[in-house]
């Protein structure tokens, strides 16, 4: 028993910093090797998509109304990349559709894609004018 307890307790702290090194040092291979041979891809001018649930989307005006992305995958993947998979979005389901409002910009990539950057990553948004209805009685 004895035995045992110096095997595991004498000169503990070093015994913890071995383990805590060798965690650090593994983390940062395993970092450096999942980026090495990804590459980067830009998309210019990508138009931004409106999702809201009350309002038809067609009558929201958007400043600007594209976006530019820089994406970051293993490069057969990023290279096939067409345009058409890649969803720029912005989410209007719970704004006050009385006044203008800034949004943010979401991008919706592939598995195995990361967005890097997004620009610009917030937009304006002015909803659409409310109709005057009348109904005339006759």
């Amino acid at each position: 028993m004895n035995l045992l307890r110096d095997i595991l307790f004498k000169n503990f702290g070093w015994k913890l910093l071995s383990v805590v090194l060798a965690f650090a040092i593994w983390l940062t291979v395993k970092t450096t090797s999942a980026e090495e041979g990804q590459t980067e891809r830009v998309f210019l001018a990508l138009p931004l998509q409106i999702v809201s649930g009350t309002a038809d989307v067609r009558t929201f005006q958007v400043e600007p109304s594209v976006v530019t992305i820089t994406l970051k995958g293993r490069p057969e993947v990023v290279n096939r990349l067409a345009e058409r998979e890649i969803h720029c979005l912005v989410d209007a389901t719970s704004a006050d559709l009385t006044q203008n409002f800034r949004g943010h910009v979401d991008v919706a990539v592939p598995s195995g894609i990361t967005v890097v950057h997004v620009e610009p990553a917030e937009v304006q948004i002015t909803p659409p004018k409310p109709k005057n209805v009348i109904n005339i009685i006759k």
